[in-house]
């Protein structure tokens, strides 16, 4: 059996990462990975040799540009692998250029494609990072989803329910991977940051959080911030980075943005969205500092096997679908409800 995966960005190659060794483990199976973007950029490379990849066989050197140029590129330059290798199916992840340009191109070639974090949407309409998403799942014959939200979320744009497999999230099975290579930290003494674009005020709140708590900036490599966010008291972030890991280990989260495509961490988890305004966050800061820690949730199939189920549903026909359930497993801890929301 041939898979064959397209990734983009540095996220997308950690959540392919998994998929890439359980396929690796599942036996006659040749997995092929293409890389859309620049393969000498620095966090793609550290990114490919830290978390262990399988060699990346194809190189399609996207640069810059508009998004529409970016995609056009990316078609080009795809077809021509997929109509070389015909893959059994092609796996995309995300939300990224790359997830869109491989449902496209698969859809074009008639080939099977399947989507790993389908189903996410964050309520922006179509708009955003809404939109890749959409085009991905529309076009998956096979929708890996990480939470019961995202199932409602396809049930409602009228996708078919045995196109959905509910598997659990990727991400988790990175970050368990991570942490059992991470070393342990002090836990319970610091504040993480991590921030893509912070405005100049979003720094000085948290260099003022620094005169009470340490804040920390996460390092860039994936092993080391886990084991940095691990031993955290609370992580600050303005992405969808970390939203899932810190929901997973019981850690309060804060992100500065209105909406999440994330809202299993709102809703089951140890996540809360705050406005990204001086007093609001140090405000919700400070109340997350003074609180006992949160009792770790359990949340349904984030247990570090998610690519393992892709692999056997891939591999063996195995079936995940909504409402099939798992073999009951040992409880790991009492359930814990999300931080109360500020007034």
């Amino acid at each position: 059996m041939r898979v064959l995966s397209v990734v983009g960005g540095r996220p997308n190659l950690l959540q392919l990462a998994p998929v890439d060794r359980a396929l690796s483990a599942s036996g006659d199976v040749e997995h092929v990975i293409v890389h859309t973007g620049r393969h000498d950029a620095p966090d793609v490379t550290t990114a490919i040799d830290e978390l262990s990849l399988s060699a990346v066989r194809y190189h399609l050197d996207v640069g810059g540009g508009s998004d529409g140029v970016q995609i056009g590129l990316m078609l080009q330059r795809i077809e021509p692998a997929l109509a070389e290798l015909q893959p059994d199916v092609v796996l995309a992840y995300g939300d990224d250029k790359a997830a869109t340009a491989a449902a496209l191109a698969s859809a074009t070639l008639r080939l099977r494609f399947g989507h790993v974090e389908a189903g996410l949407r964050c309520g922006d309409g179509a708009g955003g990072e809404t939109m890749p998403r959409i085009v991905s799942d529309a076009l998956g014959d096979l929708l890996f989803v990480p939470s019961r939200d995202a199932i409602a979320a396809l049930k409602a744009e009228g996708v078919a329910e045995e196109r959905i497999q509910f598997v659990g999230s990727v991400r988790i099975d990175a970050l368990c991977w991570a942490l059992a290579q991470a070393p342990a930290g002090d836990a319970g003494s610091y504040v993480v940051a991590s921030l893509h674009d912070p405005a100049p005020e979003i720094v000085e709140s948290l260099a003022e959080l620094g005169r009470r708590c340490p804040v920390l900036a996460a390092p860039t490599g994936y092993v080391e911030q886990m084991g940095l966010v691990a031993g955290a008291a609370l992580v600050v972030t303005d992405a969808d980075d970390l939203q899932d890991e810190t929901s997973f280990l019981g850690i309060p989260c804060i992100t500065l943005r209105l909406n999440t495509d994330h809202a299993a961490t709102c809703q089951h988890g140890t996540n809360r969205l705050v406005a990204a305004q001086p007093g609001t966050l140090l405000a919700a800061a400070y109340r997350a500092l003074a609180r006992r820690a949160p009792a770790r949730p359990i949340l349904e199939r984030w247990d570090g096997r998610a690519a393992e189920r892709i692999a056997r549903v891939l591999c063996d026909g195995a079936d995940f679908t909504a409402e099939r359930e798992l073999p009951v497993a040992a409880p790991r801890g009492r359930r814990a409800v999300a931080l109360p929301q500020m007034a």
